[in-house]
């Protein structure tokens, strides 16, 4: 959640508004972006739908003043506050949301306070867990999670330069130099207990709470997350009408390296709500 001496949250969180149309969309990054990761789909939203973009408080684009280790960095419930209060700062009542890698779950969670401001979540590479566990593949071993957090706290520049490769999954060397230099203005100090929180979270037992109809989007091949979550996902979230769409891509980020491809998707999927 963000610590705010006042109430600047717009401000703080570099609220944009963009777009003409009477029915809203809001975008939310994953850990190491900012509302930057959008700027590509924006094109392709404006003409029909009010598009929010922000930046969470973990983003190198936010001043680390704000950053609340003490709520911030032990729940992912409190990302998910401060995206119900920048909708009620705006007087939203209504939107779909689009939420990418932790994001999702954080739209998850902000549908389940708040059911009635969501008419449809579009989970983008979206992961309730990404620990192995009995009869569930999440991705990754607790020896893994253990070496990634190790290397975050001691050389955070060394995991970025070899992580980010991983996770942008094809050959765009810019794509991936510019995620890059993101990722390194995090400071290190707020990217450990972020990235703790992120990889240690299980978020499987709220699934089915979340009544408001998904969208769940994933692409072929994801370092992150294996091709079985997205219906693990889809078996258990609690409402209705939730439809799996897998990108004929690799890599975590389509926004980013296949922009055509997920905003074709997204428009489809927006307009049918």
């Amino acid at each position: 959640m963000v610590k705010l001496d006042s109430g600047r949250l717009l401000e703080v969180l570099n609220v944009r508004v963009t777009g003409s149309g009477e029915r809203v969309v809001v975008l939310s990054h994953g850990f190491g972006g900012d509302q930057s990761m959008w700027k590509d789909i924006l094109p392709y939203l404006v003409p029909d739908f009010k598009v929010i973009v922000f930046d969470l408080v973990f983003a190198g684009s936010v001043d680390p003043k704000h950053f609340d280790f003490d709520q911030s960095s032990n729940s992912l419930a409190a990302y998910a506050d401060d995206i119900l209060a920048i909708l009620e700062e705006l007087k939203i009542d209504r939107c779909m949301y689009v939420g990418h890698s932790v994001s999702g779950m954080l739209g998850c969670l902000a549908s389940i306070k708040r059911p009635e401001l969501f008419e449809r979540l579009i989970l983008l590479g979206a992961s309730p867990r990404y620990l192995n566990d009995e009869s569930y593949e999440g991705g990754s071993e607790r020896g893994e999670i253990d070496g990634i957090l190790s290397t975050i706290k001691s050389n955070y520049s060394a995991w970025v330069s070899g992580f980010v490769p991983l996770l942008i999954g094809v050959d765009q060397p810019s794509i991936v130099d510019d995620l890059s230099r993101k990722w390194l203005s995090i400071k290190p100090e707020i990217a450990f207990p972020v990235a703790k929180s992120i990889f240690e979270c299980d978020l499987r037992s709220i699934l089915t709470d979340v009544k408001t109809p998904c969208s769940i989007i994933q692409t072929r091949k994801d370092v992150v997350v294996p091709s079985s979550v997205p219906y693990y996902m889809q078996r258990n979230l609690g409402g209705e009408n939730n439809s799996v769409h897998i990108l004929d891509i690799d890599g975590h980020l389509p926004q980013l390296t296949s922009t055509h491809l997920l905003a074709k998707l997204l428009t489809q999927l927006l307009a049918g709500s």
